[in-house]
């Protein structure tokens, strides 16, 4: 019989580890007591606990992120899998960038939280936990997951749908890759396992999301492409943006054309993704700009994808291959 697997658990704060109190929620239960609450994974794993810190999710940087990425890369070789407790709000960006900064890992690397506190009667956090401890433990689990209401989904796929009810998170435009139900995981897709991983410690966060509204001046798409080295414009439908004279959008491009500036353009709906060739407003911008098109990636995925790869090149060519390049299932359809 083969000895149990090594889980670590990293405690980074959010709800699961909150109390309430006079100004709202705060994180304060350290890593050993939220191990405490689910005594029942000794019976499959061994388990040890380290805070790496006690944050709100909503606080989170990118220095938070290179802590967490080093802390595992730094105990890698000592545990089968990672367990990390992340509050509910950024944790889609977080398994993101963590898909981007630790590529290809052969050992799981597991996202969870919970929308109560661990220590309330109602909390959906001790089934979470115990199942992101379950499927850490699992032979074939590897890479970056989220693991939360019995759901398995890559971390590049996740996002966000809900602002309180247990089932939070969905997997956009892709599956699964799992379900846990009643203690037992049911796999759907099952990812090849590298021989090593790849790790990445550098981050360039001047990545910058506009959001296009009716009515939006150009002065602020402007003021993005000044303070950022990549900007994601956000546009409608399958990808289009305002061509007319009234935005101006055409003019502040060219004037930012040879900068070294990165433009990336994705789309407000959140299910089946960008095609700008459907309308002119889309084309006509692709055919004149030595753009990005995201297709079916999510915000999550745009954004750190970009901090990431701006960190390890400012060549043109070797940005548009490391985007297109598929990591973790960042790129489907």
């Amino acid at each position: 019989m083969s000895d149990p697997k090594k889980i670590l658990l990293i405690a980074t704060g959010g709800t699961i580890a909150s109390h309430s109190g006079s100004e709202g929620l705060i994180p304060e239960l350290r890593a050993e007591a939220l191990l405490k609450c689910v005594p029942e994974i000794f019976a499959f794993c061994q388990a040890d606990a380290i805070q790496i810190y006690n944050i709100d999710s909503t606080n989170v940087t990118p220095e938070h992120w290179i802590k967490l990425a080093t802390t595992i890369q730094e105990r890698y070789d000592e545990y089968d899998g990672f367990v990390v407790c992340h509050g509910t709000d950024t944790m889609a960006y977080t398994a993101a960038m963590l898909s981007y900064m630790i590529q290809h890992s052969p050992k799981p690397i597991v996202f969870t939280g919970s929308q109560q506190p661990i220590d309330k009667e109602d909390t959906d956090g001790r089934i979470n936990l115990r199942d992101s401890f379950l499927y850490a433990a699992s032979p074939d689990a590897s890479d970056v997951v989220i693991v939360f209401q019995g759901n398995v989904i890559a971390g590049t796929r996740a996002k966000k749908i809900r602002s309180k009810s247990f089932n939070a998170f969905a997997s956009v435009d892709f599956p699964n890759l799992a379900v846990i139900r009643d203690g037992r995981i049911i796999p759907y897709i099952k990812t090849p396992k590298a021989a090593v991983p790849e790790f990445y410690l550098e981050l360039n966060s001047k990545v910058g999301l506009l959001t296009l509204t009716p009515g939006i001046q150009r002065e602020i798409l402007d003021a993005y492409f000044r303070y950022n080295d990549a900007v994601v414009v956000s546009g409608y439908g399958t990808g289009g943006v305002p061509e007319c004279g009234y935005y101006g959008f055409y003019e502040v491009l060219e004037s930012w054309k040879g900068k070294g500036k990165t433009l990336v353009v994705t789309t407000q709906v959140q299910q089946e993704g960008s095609d700008m060739n459907v309308y002119r407003v889309g084309r006509g911008l692709k055919n004149r700009f030595d753009l990005l098109e995201s297709y079916t990636m999510t915000y999550e995925s745009i954004l750190t994808k970009l901090m990431w790869i701006l960190a390890q090149t400012k060549n043109d060519d070797e940005i548009r291959s490391l985007f297109y390049k598929n990591v973790n299932y960042d790129l489907v359809g």
